[in-house]
């Protein structure tokens, strides 16, 4: 049997306890404050993060991890004795560690590293890799692994509203003539990944009006389904976040509702008070 280990990034906010108990290794992205950078979940957490954020005058930006960390992961791997790494990661269109593992593992000798582009981040990210990792101990070959997270991803949906479109437009994704009048009317852009991108999917006069809409969404997939796992994913803004999964929870029965969070790096970009809702039909 093929000795295969499971490689993600910090994007998926697995924390080390649930990394653990998959058996997957973790490379962190960073977030740079000035000239300091913090490897995010290891030199800075999300509650640290979010309270620095409010000291700063200047918005921090997030930066991929070095080539030479994935080297020294998969040689490490190599040297344990696995043949093959599986290595999950972000949407390689908002970031570039998918291709810096790739670079990687092309550097590396005596293992063969299989890339993943999840085409998204997050939880929704961290449900392929603790997929993966099950058919891993149930000795599943690289093949059925693979084929198995091209399931998930077609069964997997993500929506999120931006609670301040500021960031939005500092990462490019409004022009100014967008931001003043998508705050002037109060627009609240129901986002979601297509092709593996942060686009618009509706927009919405008031967030109240933005997450009756995302529900409705919800609704119209969660109702036909028999098994849904759904994830409450918030920026620093938890109180919002239990409403949401309590009323799913009231609504659905069979629907497993979580809560996670948007760490450092992605909620560099979202900003604080972002909340998105995941889900995944498991049948």
């Amino acid at each position: 049997m093929t000795k295969i280990a499971i490689v993600t990034d910090s994007t998926a906010y697995l924390g080390p306890k649930r990394a653990k108990e998959l058996g997957v290794i973790v490379v962190p992205l960073s977030v740079v404050f000035g000239e300091e950078a913090y490897q995010e979940e290891v030199e800075l957490s999300s509650a640290d993060f979010y309270e620095k954020l409010k000291h700063e005058e200047k918005l921090p930006t997030t930066s991929q991890p070095a080539v030479g960390l994935f080297v020294e992961t998969f040689e490490r791997l190599a040297k344990e004795g696995f043949e093959v790494v599986i290595s999950i990661h972000l949407s390689s269109k908002i970031s570039g560690t998918y291709q810096s593992a790739l670079t990687a593992g092309s550097m590396v000798e005596g293992i063969e590293v299989i890339g993943y582009d999840s085409g998204i981040s997050c939880e929704p990210q961290a449900n392929f890799v603790a997929e993966a990792a099950k058919l891993v101990k149930e000795g599943a070959d690289p093949q059925t692994i693979i084929d198995h997270l091209d399931e998930v991803k077609k069964r997997t949906n993500a929506l999120f509203v931006v609670h301040d479109l500021s960031h939005l437009h500092r990462g490019g994704r409004l022009n100014a003539a967008q931001l003043v009048v998508g705050s002037l009317l109060k627009i609240k852009p129901i986002l979601h990944f297509e092709d593996g991108s942060i686009v618009p999917l509706e927009k919405v006069r008031t967030e109240k009006k933005a997450w009756a809409r995302v529900k409705e969404l919800f609704t119209e997939e969660a109702s036909s389904a028999s098994s849904v796992k759904a994830t409450v994913i918030h920026a620093n803004r938890l109180d919002g976040a239990e409403k949401l999964a309590d009323e799913i929870r009231s609504q659905f029965s069979h629907v497993d509702v979580s809560i996670s969070h948007f760490g450092p790096v992605i909620g560099t970009h979202l900003g604080e008070g972002s909340i998105g809702l995941s889900w995944y039909i498991e049948k």
